[in-house]
């Protein structure tokens, strides 16, 4: 079975065509999940005619148990804590406060390396598109959601250019409208179906959000 994708900026391409009913729109901004999001969200607010910015998450792993996740933080200072977790295993408050200020450090410092001084788009009352390069298990995506509803959006919309039709089903209820390009089954993983899915760089993050900024303020830029 042949991949479904060259590359990232091909399967934004693709994802794009499936979202053109935003394009133009001048309340819609495109979020992309650092890293891989990058390139794909790129194209598809190139092809939108929308801002652009990153929506970083670090989870909250549970002392000594880093696959297990406490929380999550993400950009604009939102945190989503699960509370099941912590009513189970009794994590003392000073103990959550110094994860979250170890990984808000950690997230401050990859928001300074990707805007350089640009400030994060104010995201209240508009309508985001949040990107990222596939589902898996949706985790991230899901900790994304859920601390970008902290920052009142008038609408959320996922958008991925694959993933299982499992995966994708489970968040029609938790956002406004979810889009999955492809659901290929048997599914496997995301990596599966790129050909090239090399992993995305801090400079080439750093590279698009600084020339998607300048092709929107009318600079030419090489494509």
């Amino acid at each position: 079975m042949p991949n479904l994708f060259r590359n990232r900026r091909e399967a934004g391409r693709q994802l794009a065509a499936k979202l053109s009913k935003y394009a133009h729109q001048p309340n819609v901004s495109v979020l992309a999940l650092p890293r891989g999001g990058v390139p794909v969200a790129y194209e598809v607010a190139r092809a939108l005619d929308a801002p652009m910015d990153v929506f970083l998450v670090r989870k909250l792993c549970v002392p000594q148990q880093p696959e297990l996740a406490m929380g999550a933080i993400a950009s604009g200072g939102a945190r989503v804590m699960n509370d099941d977790i912590l009513q189970m295993l009794h994590i003392p408050n000073y103990v959550i406060e110094e994860i979250a200020a170890r990984e808000l450090q950690e997230l401050e410092r990859r928001e300074r390396t990707y805007r350089q001084g640009r400030p994060s788009l104010d995201v209240r009352g508009r309508t985001v598109i949040l990107v990222d390069d596939g589902l898996a298990t949706g985790a991230s995506m899901r900790a994304a959601v859920k601390a970008l509803r902290q920052l009142k959006p008038a609408r959320i919309v996922v958008a991925v250019p694959t993933a299982s039709a499992e995966t994708c089903d489970t968040f029609r209820d938790e956002v406004d409208e979810i889009v999955c390009a492809q659901t290929p089954e048997p599914f496997i993983a995301v990596g599966a179906w790129y050909d090239d899915f090399s992993q995305t760089t801090d400079d080439e993050v750093r590279e698009l959000l600084s020339r998607e900024v300048s092709e929107r303020m009318g600079v030419k830029t090489k494509a």
